[in-house]
């Protein structure tokens, strides 16, 4: 099975390959609810109203549906970072939409989103390592423009890239976990952490 893609006997069967979907995104419920460890297959089926064996001709095991649901919850975001990185705008304006992009799917997808940013750790290790390189990928695209900031004058050049990168990623990250009606006001989040970040990161000479 590739990443994020169901047994390739579901493809030529679109009534299938639907209930596939369905059933990646009842995995995606519990798993958000429960944890990995706390959600059982006949969990997942109960949600359908299925059989748990019937599980097991869509996904070889509850291992193969978290693959699924983590690299759910990790699209996008490396992409939608590296095009706000090429853009010709100021490093604080492209740091501000970097947070808002960053926090975009915690409304779009949140089960998806949870279930990547907690449980994760217990994936395969190719499919973690997998994983990790976008990570990695999102933290140097924040890096970078934090980099440019610094060079350009409008960021304090004592800041500590890296710490910075992991502070303001952990703050969006936390989100994730606050109680539903406070993630429903995720474009006001984003303002107020993109404000925090920016004020405190900005230089004497580019405020």
């Amino acid at each position: 099975m590739t990443k994020h893609t169901p047994p390739l006997r579901l493809l030529r069967n679109s009534r299938a390959l639907r209930r596939a979907e369905e059933i990646v995104d009842a995995a995606a419920q519990v798993f958000a609810e429960r944890g990995y460890h706390g959600t059982s297959t006949q969990a997942i089926a109960d949600v359908l109203g299925l059989r748990q064996a019937s599980l097991y001709y869509y996904f070889p095991s509850k291992e193969a549906a978290l693959e699924i649901v983590c690299e759910r919850g990790v699209d996008g975001f490396l992409e939608r970072a590296e095009a706000i990185v090429a853009r010709k705008e100021s490093a604080l304006q492209r740091l501000t939409h970097l947070v808002a992009s960053h926090l975009e799917p915690i409304g779009s997808k949140p089960d998806y989103v949870r279930v990547f940013i907690n449980e994760r750790r217990y994936l395969p290790n190719a499919a973690r390592k997998r994983i990790a390189r976008k990570i990695r990928g999102v933290e140097r695209c924040f890096a970078d423009v934090l980099a440019a900031g610094v060079a350009d004058g409008t960021l304090r050049p004592d800041i500590d890239i890296r710490r910075t990168v992991l502070l303001i990623l952990g703050m969006c990250n936390a989100v994730i976990n606050w109680p539903a009606a406070d993630r429903d006001a995720i474009d006001e989040t984003a303002r107020e952490i993109a404000l925090l970040a920016t004020r405190g990161l900005r230089s004497g000479s580019g405020a």
